[in-house]
């Protein structure tokens, strides 16, 4: 191997390595799966591995989903050590979640690379507004979480928007818990384990929608590939807790902040690259 490729994969892995260290802990300090880091450094990054335009953004969505698997998983742990997650809602919501899952693969199978980069520029940008301007931030609409048709709207809107765009749903788990009376860090625990109801049907659905696609990036197992995500999934196992040990000592209202200006930055890059700008 020459210097050049040497010096293009250490590169490479080493922009995996540090995605990682930031959405894992990213994933325990706010409950996210860490999708809003990982989506943009493989949009970066999966080109060097020999993804075409036309693949590019369906495998980072798949492969952001890989990798929230496992740190939403480790993520759920670390919080359940603290009591800090609701396995009653969780197990009330899988089934409707996967639902939305499920449609929210089928989306992606019929939309463009750059279509799905509009998509998920648009909704961090949603996200972003969140964070800078928490205007549900401590509010308390009802005792208790919707059941029947509100539960089944909910929890299916969540999967399908989540799916789309390669994120755990634990921002949007997080408004709807606090909003039913749930303290902030049982919410932020519980949408880890989301995180993970999520992650798994939709790794699988994107793997299953892009097996035989052209343009695959280099160890692609059809929109999932396999080196990104062992390469992220190594740091960010590591620092999930760290963010989780942050989340239950600390106030987040800075790194809130900074957050959602990061999300903001985000969201208008990926319009304009959406948009073709």
């Amino acid at each position: 191997m020459h210097g050049a490729d040497l010096l293009h994969w250490g590169l490479t892995i080493a922009l995996m390595l540090a995605a990682g260290c930031l959405a894992g802990f990213a994933a325990g300090l706010f409950g996210i799966g860490g999708g809003f880091v990982v989506v943009p450094a493989l949009l970066a990054m999966l080109p060097l591995l020999g993804g075409s335009p036309e693949a590019v953004a369906h495998v980072a969505i798949g492969t952001s989903l890989a990798t929230i698997v496992v740190t939403s998983l480790r993520s759920m742990q670390a919080h359940a050590r603290r009591g800090a997650v609701d396995f009653a809602m969780l197990k009330g919501w899988a089934p409707w979640i996967v639902v939305g899952v499920g449609a929210g693969v089928l989306l992606a199978s019929r939309i463009s690379s750059q279509g799905l980069v509009l998509i998920f520029g648009t909704g961090v940008t949603l996200m972003a507004v969140h964070f800078l301007f928490p205007v549900l931030s401590g509010r308390h609409l009802r005792d208790q979480l919707p059941s029947g048709v509100g539960r089944a709207a909910i929890a299916t809107g969540l999967g399908t928007f989540s799916s789309l765009l390669g994120i755990g749903g634990g921002t949007i788990t997080t408004i709807v818990m606090t909003l039913c009376g749930n303290s902030i860090h049982r919410s932020i625990g519980t949408s880890s384990g989301v995180g993970v109801i999520i992650a798994v049907p939709g790794m699988i659905g994107f793997m299953a929608i892009g097996l035989g696609s052209a343009g695959l990036p280099y160890g692609s197992l059809g929109y999932v590939n396999l080196p990104a995500t062992l390469a992220i999934v190594a740091t960010s196992v590591i620092t999930a807790p760290w963010g989780v040990a942050a989340a239950h000592k600390l106030s987040p209202a800075l790194l809130t902040r900074i957050f959602g200006i990061y999300l903001l930055v985000i969201g208008i890059v990926m319009i304009r690259r959406g948009m073709g700008m």
